[in-house]
C-alpha cells in the first residue's frame, strides 16, 4: 500500500471523530477519504447476501461484511466478501486493510452509484486477485462477473439465486 494512502487509512481508522459515522470509509488513488452513506435498505441487502452466501458458498471459507482491502487505487471496502481459509491465513494479524484479496467481492449498489464506478471497482478487485465480483441492485437483482465478462451464475456458488428480493 502506498505510504500516503496507508498513513491516511491508519489515521482514519484511529480517529475517534470518524468511529461512529454512518458511512463506509474508503480511500482513492489521490490519498483522499471517500465516504459512502448507508441507508437501512443497503444494510438489509448486505445481511441478506451474507445469510445466502453462508448457505450457498463452499464451507471452506468465511463470509464477511465490509472487509477493507488494499488496491492499486487505495483502500476499498466491498460490502460483502467470501474468503477461503487459505487466503485468510495469508493476512497478517496487524493488517489494517487486507493485502490479500478475497475470492469473491460483492458491491451493493445504491441509486447514486454509476455503472462506471462499479466497472472501476470490479477492475480493481480483479486486478488485485478476486475470482468473482457481484453487484446487487437496489431491487435485489444480483449480477455475477468473472474477470472476462458477466456470467449467468456464479462459479464459486452456483446455486446462489439471481435475486435476493
Amino acid at each position: 500500500m502506498a505510504t500516503k494512502t496507508a498513513s491516511l487509512w491508519r489515521r482514519a481508522l484511529h480517529d475517534p471523530q470518524l468511529q461512529d459515522l454512518p458511512f463506509k470509509i474508503e480511500t482513492n488513488e489521490h490519498g483522499q477519504l471517500v465516504l459512502s452513506p448507508h441507508n437501512p435498505y443497503h444494510s438489509r441487502q448486505q445481511s441478506q447476501l451474507l445469510r445466502l452466501l453462508d448457505r450457498h458458498a463452499p464451507g471452506t471459507g468465511e463470509v464477511i461484511i465490509e472487509f477493507s482491502v488494499e488496491t492499486s487505487k487505495g483502500i476499498k471496502v466491498p460490502d460483502v466478501v467470501w474468503i477461503s481459509k487459505e487466503r485468510w491465513a495469508q493476512i497478517p494479524e496487524e493488517a489494517e486493510a487486507s493485502p490479500v484479496m478475497p475470492e469473491l467481492c460483492v458491491e451493493v449498489r445504491s441509486n447514486s452509484n454509476t455503472d462506471d464506478e462499479m466497472t472501476k471497482k470490479r477492475q480493481l478487485y480483479f486486478e488485485s486477485g478476486a475470482d468473482e465480483v457481484w453487484t446487487c441492485a437496489p431491487d435485489g437483482r444480483v449480477r455475477f462477473f468473472d474477470a472476462e465478462h458477466e456470467r449467468p451464475d456464479s462459479t464459486l456458488a452456483p446455486s446462489f439465486p439471481a435475486s435476493i428480493a
